[in-house]
C-alpha cells in the first residue's frame, strides 16, 4: 500500500515527539515533520496554509470558522494547553496585584484574537467581574514592535484597542503609559528578570487551581487542523492521526512516571505527575470531544462575546465529523 505523505508543522513537545520521530507510525501515512516555534507556525498557517498538516491556534481557528473559511479542519487532539492566570504582568512598583483590579486600567495585548488573550478576558469577566468596556485596550509587539493582527474581528460594543505599529509592549508599560499587559509569552524583560517587571499574581497556581475547581476549565491553546482539501481525498485521515497522537500522549506517560530514571530535568518531576493526577486524573490532556467539551465551550462563548467569532459555533462544528464521537484509541 502506497503511504500518503503529509507535513507537519509542530513544536517540540515531549507528548508529539513519538509521532514526529516516527517511532510511533499511522496507518496509511508518512509524516513529513516541520519543527517550528508557534508564533510562526500561527502565522504562516493562517496566512498561506503551507502544510498539510498544522498545531495552530484554537483562538485563530474559531475565528476563521465562524467567519465561513471551510479551508481546514480540526481533530480534537490539543498539544498545547495551560492556565492563564500566570500572564498577566505589571510592573513591580504597580499597586495592583488582583485581576479585578484591572477594571479601569489601561491593558496591552498583543493580538485580540490570541488564545491565551480570549481566556484571560473570559476569566476576567465571568470569574472576576471585568467590564471589558470599562478597560483601555492597546495592542502591540510584546517585547518586538510590528506585530499585527492575523485574523479580522469584530469588537464588542463599547470596546476599543489603540493600535501601537512602532513600539512594545513592554516599552509601554515601562514608560507608565500601561498598567498591565497579558500575552501568552512571557516578556524578554521578564524572563531576563528584569527587576522591573512582575506577574500581577504572587501565586498564580494557586489560583489556577481554585480557577480549575470553580469551573473545570483547562485552557486549550492549540489544536490540530488538516487541510481541507486533504480531508476531501482522505478522510480516514482524520481518525488516524487522532489516534497517532494519542499513542504518543501514552507513550510520553509512561516516560514520565518512570522514577528510576527520571525523562525531565526537573527535581520531583515524577511526583509532581502524580500530583497532577490527583487534580485531573489519569489523563491529564485528554483528546476528544467530550473530555474536553467545559473548556470548548467556555472558549466558543468567550470567542463571541469578545467578537473574535463571528457567530456562536457549536463545539461539534470544529471537527472532523468522524473524530466527534470516535475515541482516540
Amino acid at each position: 500500500m502506497n503511504e500518503l505523505e503529509l507535513s507537519l508543522a509542530i513544536h517540540d513537545y515531549d507528548h508529539t515527539r513519538d509521532l514526529v520521530s516516527g517511532r510511533i507510525t499511522v496507518p496509511g501515512i508518512r509524516l513529513r515533520p516541520i519543527p517550528l516555534e508557534p508564533p510562526e507556525i500561527n502565522g504562516r498557517f493562517s496566512q498561506y496554509r503551507e502544510w498539510h498538516v498544522s498545531e495552530f491556534g484554537l483562538g485563530k481557528y474559531v475565528a476563521q470558522k465562524a467567519a465561513g473559511d471551510t479551508s481546514i479542519t480540526a481533530i480534537p487532539v490539543f498539544p498545547a494547553r495551560t492556565f492563564r492566570q500566570s500572564c498577566i504582568y505589571v510592573r513591580t512598583d504597580s499597586d495592583l496585584d488582583r485581576p479585578e483590579q484591572l477594571a479601569g486600567r489601561r491593558v496591552g495585548i498583543p493580538e485580540w484574537a490570541q488564545t491565551a488573550v480570549v481566556y484571560v478576558r473570559g476569566f476576567l469577566v465571568h470569574h472576576y467581574g471585568v467590564d471589558l468596556a470599562s478597560v483601555e485596550w492597546h495592542q502591540a509587539g510584546v517585547s518586538a514592535p510590528g506585530r499585527v493582527e492575523k485574523v479580522s474581528v469584530e469588537l464588542p460594543a463599547g470596546v476599543s484597542v489603540t493600535r501601537h505599529p512602532d513600539t512594545t509592549l513592554e516599552a509601554l508599560l515601562f514608560a507608565g503609559e500601561l498598567d498591565a499587559l497579558v500575552t501568552a509569552q512571557p516578556p524578554a524583560a521578564f524572563v531576563a528578570r528584569d527587576p522591573r517587571i512582575r506577574r500581577l499574581l504572587a501565586d498564580p497556581r494557586a489560583e489556577e487551581e481554585a480557577y480549575y475547581a470553580a469551573t473545570g476549565v483547562f485552557p486549550i491553546m492549540h489544536t490540530i487542523a488538516i487541510r481541507q482539501d486533504v480531508l476531501d481525498a482522505n478522510p480516514w485521515v482524520a481518525i488516524n492521526l487522532l489516534r497517532g497522537f494519542e499513542r504518543a500522549k501514552r507513550a510520553s506517560y509512561e516516560r514520565l512516571e518512570d522514577a528510576m530514571a527520571p525523562r525531565l530535568p526537573l527535581p520531583f518531576a515524577s511526583d509532581d505527575f502524580a500530583r497532577a493526577r490527583v487534580l485531573f486524573g489519569d489523563d491529564l490532556y485528554p483528546y476528544g470531544v467530550e473530555p474536553n467539551r467545559t473548556t470548548l465551550q467556555a472558549l466558543l462563548d468567550f470567542a463571541f462575546e469578545q467578537g473574535v467569532a463571528r457567530r456562536r459555533l457549536e463545539v461539534e462544528e470544529l471537527f472532523a465529523p468522524t473524530t466527534i464521537r470516535a475515541l482516540p484509541l
